[in-house]
C-alpha cells in the first residue's frame, strides 16, 4: 500500500479528522521545538557565562527571540502550504527567512555594542574606545542591514531593484532640495562622531550659542544637553558646523587667577606678603608645580597696592577645584594678617589741611578786597 493509497484510506474512512490529525501534529511537534530550543538555550546561556568570552553569550542572546519567531514561523507555514498556493506560501517563507536574519543581525550587533562598551569601562588611555565612536558604528550597521533587508524583500517580491535604485537616484535631488535641514543635521551628527570635539558625558559650553551643559545623547539629527539647572536643550547637530564650542572636561588642569589689594600704608611689608604667598602654593599638594606658577606685585590702584597669584590645580574636578581656591584664599588672608597688613577696600581721603588753607587765603583775599573799597 503506498502513500496515496494510505491518504485514500484515511479520508474514507475518518473524513476530515485526518486533517484535524495534521495540523495537531505540526502543532505539537512546533511546541516541542520550541520547548527544546528554550530548554537548549537557558543550559547554554548558563555554561558559556563561566567563561570569559562574552562574544558567544551575545551570539546566544542574539538567537534567542529569532530563533522562537523561526520556529513557529515554520510550522505555521507547513500548515499553511496545504491551505493557499504554494507559489504564495514560498514567497512568504523567504521573507521571513529575510526578516528572520536581518532581526537577528540586529540584535547580534545591539550585543557587541553592548560588550564593546562594558569591555571599555575599565580600559584607560589610548587603550579606550570613544563611547561615540562605537555608537556611530553600531548604528551605521543597523541602517546597512535595514536598507539590504528592506531590497531582499523588494527583489523577494518581484519589484525591480534596478528600477528602485535609478528612481532613488533621481529623486534622490528633490529629496536633497525638500530635506536638506535634516540632511544638513545628519552630516553634522556624522562630523560629530568623526572629530570627536565631544562625547557623552562631557560639559560643553559655547557662547556663540549661548550653549552650555552636559551631553546626555547624540543622535543623527539632534544632540540632546542637559544644562546646568536640569532643563534638556536640543541642539539640531547642523548648528555644531558653525559654532565655536569648547569642552572643559578635556581640561588637564584648573587655573587660579586672582588680583588681591592691600593699603598703601602696607607697602613696605608688600615683598614679606609676596614671598609668603608664593612658598604656600609651592609647598600645597594640590597645586601643580609643572604648571606656570606666580606670585608678583602687579600694580598702584586707586585705593589699594595690588598683587596676583597665578597658579593651576592638580585636579579638574569643579567642586574639589573651588574647595581648593577657597583653602588658598584663606589662608592667603591670615598670611596679610600676620604680616600686620589689611586687605583694601575702596576708599576716599580727603586733605582737611589744604583745605583750611584754602578757605584762609579766600578770606584774607576777601579782606584785601572790602579794604581797598573803604
Amino acid at each position: 500500500m503506498d502513500i496515496s493509497e494510505v491518504e485514500i484510506w484515511f479520508r474514507n474512512n475518518l473524513g476530515d479528522s485526518a486533517f484535524y490529525l495534521k495540523v495537531f501534529l505540526v502543532v505539537f511537534v512546533t511546541l516541542l521545538l520550541n520547548f527544546i530550543w528554550n530548554k537548549l538555550q537557558k543550559n547554554l546561556l548558563l555554561k558559556l557565562k563561566k567563561t570569559k568570552n562574552n562574544w558567544d553569550d551575545a551570539l546566544i542572546n542574539s538567537l534567542a527571540k529569532p530563533m522562537v519567531f523561526l520556529i513557529w514561523g515554520a510550522g505555521a507555514w507547513v500548515l499553511v502550504k496545504y491551505l493557499f498556493d504554494y507559489q504564495v506560501t514560498q514567497t512568504i517563507r523567504d521573507i521571513g527567512l529575510v526578516i528572520v536574519i536581518s532581526w537577528f543581525l540586529v540584535r547580534f550587533i545591539r550585543e557587541a555594542e553592548h560588550n564593546i562598551v562594558n569591555s571599555n569601562i575599565n580600559k584607560i588611555g589610548e587603550e579606550r574606545i570613544d563611547q561615540s565612536t562605537i555608537e556611530a558604528i553600531s548604528k551605521l550597521l543597523r541602517v546597512s542591514v535595514s536598507i539590504t533587508t528592506t531590497l531582499v524583500i523588494l527583489q523577494t517580491l518581484g519589484v525591480s531593484i534596478s528600477a528602485v535604485l535609478a528612481f532613488g537616484g533621481i529623486g534622490g535631488i528633490a529629496v536633497g532640495f525638500a530635506a536638506k535641514d535634516l540632511l544638513a543635521n545628519f552630516f553634522g551628527g556624522l562630523m560629530i562622531y568623526l572629530d570627536r570635539p565631544f562625547s557623552v558625558g562631557d560639559w560643553v559650553r559655547s557662547s556663540d550659542k549661548n550653549i552650555e551643559g552636559v551631553v546626555e545623547y547624540i543622535g543623527w539629527r539632534q544632540t540632546r544637553i542637559r544644562t546646568f539647572d536640569k532643563r534638556p536643550l536640543y541642539v539640531p547637530n547642523a548648528i555644531f558646523n558653525s559654532i565655536t564650542v569648547e569642552n572643559p572636561s578635556r581640561m588637564h588642569n584648573r587655573r587660579i587667577y586672582e588680583t588681591i589689594g592691600i593699603r598703601y600704608d602696607d607697602l613696605k611689608v608688600m615683598t614679606k606678603i609676596v614671598d609668603s604667598v608664593k612658598m604656600l602654593l609651592l609647598n600645597h599638594p594640590e597645586i601643580e608645580q609643572n604648571q606656570t606658577l606666580m606670585v608678583n606685585f602687579n600694580q598702584f590702584n586707586n585705593s589699594s597696592i595690588d598683587f596676583f597669584l597665578y597658579t593651576f590645580t592638580k585636579t579638574t574636578d569643579w567642586v574639589k577645584f573651588h574647595a581648593i581656591k577657597q583653602d588658598i584664599l584663606l589662608k592667603i588672608a591670615n598670611i596679610i594678617e600676620e604680616n600686620g597688613a589689611e586687605i583694601a577696600y575702596p576708599t576716599q581721603r580727603l586733605q582737611l589741611e589744604q583745605l583750611e588753607q584754602m578757605e584762609m587765603l579766600n578770606q584774607s583775599e576777601n579782606m584785601t578786597k572790602a579794604e581797598s573799597k573803604q
